[in-house]
Order: structure tokens, then C-alpha cells, then sequence
């Protein structure tokens, strides 16, 4: 597996760490079989659940604009590959002094605890104990996403698991996309539990931003969204202030899964929940003493089109984090698209000390 690595200054004069990873073409008969088996097993999950999914049919009113997803040049060439290395940096073995091995690991708009499948078994396999939470009102949760009004209600499953840890425990959050605004909440909320926290081309908002700002060069503002968006959902009446929205499955596909295998698109499909609007349009409030005290990391997705790679590059420029890393060849949902890229990342981050 291929990789860049490369330094950039943050606004006070420190050093954040910026790789890339190109994936690798690591494969075994046994690896393929339990990945079929698994997205039997997941897309069985899947169908058996479809009665608490929610459709929504609407019509694009417009094209959604893209933005440049040029990058700059890195002058760092790629290290050869070293498999002896990479089997050591897998292996239990290795990850005996980590401070913590537990990963929980947050969705996005619209998926559920489903959507990391893939990175569950490899984490397992790692050593590693991940645990993938269903937000209220996504995945498997029965909740009536149209209920669903703030942000704290949204990530109650979270700040719930977070509330019963027991005192000196820690975990390693990992937000994809507008999950990283329940990550920057439970931040807020329960430092001393969160070891660090990774996201995954997420929402990584400062203070008084909502999680929806940060769509808005490609959605449009949030005034404009809300009164002329064809995904809205207006599950009170069309009469009272619209409670959601979700994209036609032509738009998800072009949006979320331009890198994906077929099967894991197969699987979204029939799994994919109307996204909460209230907890979208909701303002954070971030301190210094909580949220600015942590350890945060970024993982930018390089083919990105719901959330370009230039708005995920500003993300990093105006809140800047510890570390940035880089998958190239991944669309919004490494998980599905880039597995073995993702997972190398997340254990990486897992032993920065």
C-alpha cells in the first residue's frame, strides 16, 4: 500500500500531519468469503428492517453544483511498500499500549450503524473493540425521524454510551459526515471520556456553525434549502415547517456511492432513513475548556461529491486539527468504497500518542 506524507502549518506556527493513502491490493480467498457473507448477512439485516425505513419521492429542482476537487502537488514520493510492517501495524501484538481500543463509530446523514460493516470485522480482526451506534431516528432505531427536533435528541444513543462508561474509561470517536456534529457534541459534553475523536469527511464545525453550513456551497444556504428544496419532508402537513428530507435514490447514488461497489449501493438503498432537518439546523456551542481541549483528527475523501474536497481542505484550514489524512479514490463513504485504506487510517490514529 501506497502512501504521502507531508507537514502544513497551522494558524499558530505548529505542525499537522497530512497523509495519503492510495489503498492497497491486499486480498485472500478467506478475506473475500467472509465479505460476501457478510453483506448477505448485512443486506438480510437490511430488508428484514425496510418496514421502519421511510421513502420519500420528490424531483430535483436543481442541479446541485461541484466545486474544484484539484489538489495541490505533494513533493513527497511514495515509500516502498512494506508487508512485514503493515502485518506488525494489524496485528493485536502491536496495539498492547494503545490508551484505549475502543472505536465507536458514529453515521451519517441518513445511514445507520449498518454502513460500517466492513470496518467492524476489520477492526475485530485488528484487535481492536469497535462499536457502531443507530442515532435516534436512524438504522434499526424505531423512532419517528419527523420527532426528531435537536441535536441532543439525535445523538442521545451516544452521550447515552458515553454516560455509562464507567469513570476512567476512554473512547476513540469516529464521525462520518454530519455525524461529526454529534462528535463534536458529545466533545462538549464528555471530554474526559473521548481519547480522540476522527472526522470522517465530517462535519467538523466551530463554534456557532450548524452541521448544515457546511453543505451550503453546495446546497445552498440553509434559508434557501429549507424554502425551495424538492427532498424536504413535511411530516406534520405541508402547512408546518418541513421535519426532514432525503434525496431521490438517483441523486444518493451520484451524491454518496460514485465510488462504491454495486452490492454495498444495493445494500444502501434498501437501508437509507429521511435525515432529521432540526438537529441539521441546529448552532453548536463549542468551548474552548471542552471541545477545544480535544484530539481530533481528519480523514478527507478525495472523490468526494457530497462534500467536495475543497470544503473538506477549508474545514481543516478554519478549525484546524491534529492530524489530516487522506484517502485518494474514495467517494463520501470510505466504509464501503476504500475499507482497507479507512481501516489502516483508523488504526494509525489509534496509536498517535
Amino acid at each position: 500500500m501506497g502512501n504521502r506524507f507531508s507537514c502544513k502549518s497551522n494558524p499558530d506556527g505548529s505542525k499537522r500531519s497530512s497523509r495519503r493513502f492510495t489503498g492497497g491490493n491486499r486480498s485472500s480467498r478467506k478475506l473475500q468469503t467472509d465479505e460476501e457473507l457478510l453483506h448477505i448477512q448485512a443486506l438480510s439485516l437490511a430488508i428484514q428492517h425496510h418496514q421502519a425505513s421511510q421513502r420519500f419521492e420528490g424531483s430535483m429542482s436543481r442541479r446541485i453544483g461541484s466545486t474544484s476537487s484539484r489538489r495541490r502537488n505533494s513533493t513527497a514520493s511514495d515509500p516502498p511498500v512494506n508487508n512485514n510492517t503493515a502485518k506488525q501495524v494489524d496485528s493485536p501484538e502491536f496495539l498492547e499500549n494503545l490508551e484505549t481500543k475502543n472505536i465507536v463509530l458514529i453515521h451519517g446523514e441518513g445511514f445507520g450503524a449498518w454502513c460500517w460493516y466492513k470496518t467492524i470485522a476489520l477492526l475485530e480482526e485488528s484487535g481492536l473493540n469497535p462499536t457502531a451506534l443507530d442515532l435516534t431516528g436512524s438504522g434499526i432505531d424505531l423512532k419517528d425521524t419527523n420527532s426528531v427536533t435537536t441535536l441532543e435528541e439525535y445523538s442521545k444513543p451516544l452521550t447515552d454510551y458515553l454516560q455509562n462508561l464507567p469513570e476512567d474509561d476512554k473512547v476513540i470517536l469516529v464521525g462520518h459526515s454530519s455525524g461529526g456534529a454529534c462528535v463534536s457534541y458529545a466533545m462538549e459534553q464528555f471530554q474526559k471520556n473521548i481519547s480522540k475523536a476522527v472526522f470522517l469527511c465530517g462535519t467538523m464545525v466551530s463554534d456557532g456553525q450548524k452541521p448544515f453550513d457546511v453543505f451550503a456551497e453546495q446546497l445552498g444556504s440553509a434559508e434557501f434549502f429549507i424554502k425551495e428544496s424538492k427532498f424536504l419532508i413535511h411530516g406534520n402537513g405541508k402547512d408546518n415547517p418541513a421535519t426532514g428530507f432525503m434525496f431521490e435514490k438517483h441523486q444518493m447514488r451520484g451524491l454518496y456511492f460514485n465510488q462504491s461497489p454495486a452490492k454495498d449501493i444495493a445494500l444502501a438503498m434498501v437501508s437509507m432513513r429521511p435525515v432529521p432537518l432540526g438537529p441539521m439546523m441546529q448552532n453548536l456551542s463549542l468551548s474552548k475548556e471542552n471541545y477545544g481541549a480535544g484530539r481530533r483528527f481528519y480523514i478527507q475523501t478525495l472523490e468526494d461529491h457530497a462534500l467536495s474536497p475543497d470544503i473538506q481542505e477549508k474545514l481543516v484550514r478554519e478549525n484546524p486539527p491534529e492530524g489530516v489524512f487522506k484517502i485518494k479514490g474514495s467517494d463520501h463513504c470510505p466504509f464501503f468504497s476504500k475499507p482497507q485504506a479507512l481501516h489502516k487510517l483508523l488504526v494509525e490514529i489509534a496509536q498517535i500518542t
